[in-house]
């Protein structure tokens, strides 16, 4: 929004703007924020910073917890949820002594990425399109204590409520694709969300109601640079939830929050550019998809499991991957199979949008680290060569689920948990450090924190095993 300090006083002077607030994200993919008078908007604060306690949100030891933000001003924009004029920024994290930035700051790791694959050679700029996929809940209740565990998620979409509280228009299990009005009863509210976005300078492809059943949905933007697709991931989730929030509902981007219906995903279209050429695209090759392409999609799937846990980082990631429900559980590559890690998309024809689609993240995963990490394999696979074709990958286009069993085992699952996708990530890491994006102790840091949190949640007993065990 802002090119220097000048403009941004100017614009905060003009329109009377009373408070400043900073948001920063964390390593797991949350936003955070501190808020300040606009007083405070000085020339001392845009080189010093906003202090913050880092050891709060796990980025440093309690001793040493002393951090601070500075706004991006590129990134400004009017929150539309609070009382006073408020203008926020996405902030970079530094470190309070040094004021050297963070190396684990989220942002920057994203910067690195970039400036890594323009070291390479292979391209200058790298292109991203997330999809996001949600359900709206009408009703949340959850209760977990020493002696009790439960949850209810209520949509009034559903005709699988005991009293069904709306008319006879509802949403089946499965049946949600696309599903119109008056059964898709969200449609103004994912219209407010994608209007909003685009007011923020984040554009939106289209939306709709998606499969999964009741209450889900699914917002895409077209496809553009890897800084608006992170900053645009968090931003899609900020307005979404607020905006739901105010109609007295929940939105979740939880992978798989109903059992027996289909998960929600994230999946990243993505391709390479350089001098403005896809170099993704080749009219002779498979899908239209160069070598450059398939060595890339190669490197994705050699290092799926590790990519993981950075793309699917909670137990939850892993109850949607399980065959059934579209999910992407077999490493191979296809044009049509939505059971498949990589797609080329059949509709994706022009050769300045010739692309492949990841289908395996999902909504818990850091964009700020999945993209990168994502880019990264790409990039290995690119520079080692690995064929795809000539590697047990495909291209499979017929109905791999209807294999033989012992055909259908040829084929590399991704990991069936989180605990599983770590031990990858430790075994299979030199892809992500080689390049100086990530660094041998944030691996070390984000496997210790994502076991512990595998661990508090796979020792609790869950509803399901008191109804079939109590007996024994």
């Amino acid at each position: 929004m802002f090119q220097n300090y000048e403009e941004a006083l100017k614009y905060i002077r003009e329109n009377e703007i009373r408070m400043i607030d900073l948001k920063w994200c964390d390593l797991f993919g949350r936003w955070h924020h501190v808020s300040v008078s606009a007083e405070s908007f000085t020339p001392h604060m845009m080189r010093d910073g906003i202090g913050f306690d880092g050891s709060a949100v796990g980025f440093k030891p309690v001793t040493a917890g002393d951090m601070i933000l500075i706004p991006d001003l590129s990134t400004a924009f009017m929150d539309p949820f609070f009382k006073r004029p408020t203008l926020s920024f996405l902030s970079d994290i530094y470190e309070a002594d040094s004021k050297a930035r963070f190396d684990f700051d989220p942002r920057q790791i994203v910067a690195k990425a970039e400036a890594y694959l323009r070291k390479t050679g292979v391209a200058d700029r790298s292109i991203w399109g997330p999809e996001y996929e949600f359900y709206i809940i009408d009703e949340v209740s959850y209760d977990n204590r020493l002696n009790t565990s439960s949850y209810s998620l209520v949509s009034y979409e559903s005709d699988w409520m005991e009293n069904p509280t709306t008319n006879g228009y509802l949403v089946s299990n499965h049946k949600g694709y696309h599903q119109i009005a008056p059964g898709d009863q969200n449609q103004d509210l994912r219209n407010e969300i994608s209007l909003m976005m685009e007011e923020f300078g984040y554009k939106v492809k289209y939306h709709h109601h998606e499969a999964g059943g009741p209450g889900h949905g699914e917002i895409e933007p077209p496809l553009q640079d890897i800084f608006k697709s992170t900053d645009g991931s968090l931003m899609v989730k900020y307005l979404a939830k607020n905006l739901a929030f105010g109609e007295g509902k929940t939105i979740t981007f939880m992978p798989k929050p109903y059992f027996g219906a289909a998960g929600s995903g994230m999946h990243f279209h993505q391709f390479l550019v350089k001098g403005g050429v896809n170099v993704f695209y080749d009219a002779k090759g498979y899908a239209n998809l160069s070598e450059t392409a398939l060595y890339y999609v190669g490197g994705i799937l050699d290092h799926a499991a590790a990519l993981c846990a950075l793309t699917n980082p909670s137990t939850n990631s892993f109850k949607r991957l399980a065959p059934g429900f579209e999910a992407p559980t077999s490493c191979f590559f296809g044009k049509g199979d939505r059971n498949a890690a990589v797609r080329a998309p059949k509709y994706a024809t022009d050769p300045s949008e010739v692309r492949v689609e990841y289908r395996t993240p999902d909504g818990t995963c850091n964009p700020y680290l999945a993209i990168p990490a994502m880019l990264l394999a790409g990039l290995d696979g690119i520079a080692r060569k690995v064929d795809p074709r000539t590697s047990g990958y495909g291209p499979f286009d017929d109905d791999v689920l209807s294999w033989p069993e012992e055909k259908q085992k040829q084929i590399r699952k991704v990991p069936f948990s989180l605990n599983e996708a770590l031990v990858a990530l430790e075994k299979d890491h030199d892809f992500l450090t080689n390049s100086g994006v990530f660094s041998n102790d944030f691996i070390s840091f984000w496997v210790k924190a994502l076991r512990k949190e595998a661990t508090d949640i796979l020792t609790r007993p869950i509803p399901i095993e008191i109804e079939r065990y109590l007996d024994c």
